[in-house]
């Protein structure tokens, strides 16, 4: 059975984040850095080429595509844009420390949000619904590889819902410029929705590579599946 690959590259640094500001839906262009950055990871590992090319909305997720793949024509996915920090957008995390809201959303809110922004859950909701668009429109297709920049919380929240081996999502932090390769399995994917995380990016030569056998993998999609109900209902009490 065929299977699919998609590889979630994170942009490169940008003019907000040298500042330390919370940058959502600012357009904040890749800095020089940034961009030399991006163009050393690709001088000294591999990017995998793929047969479509996606990006975040932000122009700095483009931007980077572009930079790692000068001849793709990618195309943007509105619901894998980075969470919208509404008033907080643009502020360093000193400007905010005086506010309740920011402080209790600090500590891990689920439902607590930026005011005129997201709470983590709405944002999970809306990038979850959006890659299993992109997974349902590349088995419909039949493309059978992916290119995804994005931004380090799309990508964290994708791998903490879908990615295998299971792990929380700040084990699936990644540096700027790096990211992650999935191999999805229809079936797997049609029984847990689970997703294999087998290699990291950009591949670097001599990099040795974690070994995860097919059984690991349908193990943990079956405890996907069949799980659901016991962690609905635990999710309910919480």
């Amino acid at each position: 059975m065929k299977s699919y690959t998609i590889h979630l590259i994170r942009h490169g640094v940008c003019e907000g984040n040298l500042e330390g500001r919370y940058v959502g839906r600012t357009q904040s262009p890749l800095a020089q850095e940034g961009m030399q950055a991006l163009l050393e990871l690709k001088r000294k590992g591999k990017y995998p080429e793929a047969v479509k090319y996606y990006a975040s909305p932000c122009v700095r997720c483009v931007d980077t595509l572009k930079v790692l793949y000068p001849t793709a024509d990618p195309e943007v996915i509105l619901e894998l844009a980075e969470c919208d920090f509404g008033d907080w957008e643009n502020k360093k995390a000193e400007e905010l420390m005086h506010d309740p809201k920011f402080l209790a959303w600090m500590n891990g809110g689920r439902h607590e949000a930026p005011p005129n922004g997201e709470s983590s859950i709405v944002f999970m909701q809306r990038v979850c619904a959006g890659f299993e668009m992109l997974v349902r429109n590349m088995m419909t297709t039949g493309d059978e590889s992916a290119v995804l920049v994005t931004h380090g919380g799309v990508i964290m929240t994708l791998l903490a819902a879908y990615g295998l081996p299971r792990a929380k999502m700040t084990d699936w932090m990644c540096e700027n410029g790096h990211g992650y390769s999935m191999r999805i399995d229809p079936m797997l994917w049609s029984r847990g929705m689970a997703a294999e995380v087998y290699q990291m990016l950009p591949v670097l030569p001599n990099s040795g590579q974690r070994e995860y056998t097919v059984l690991d993998i349908a193990r943990e999609a079956a405890d996907r599946a069949y799980g659901k109900k016991e962690n609905k209902e635990q999710n309910e009490e919480e």
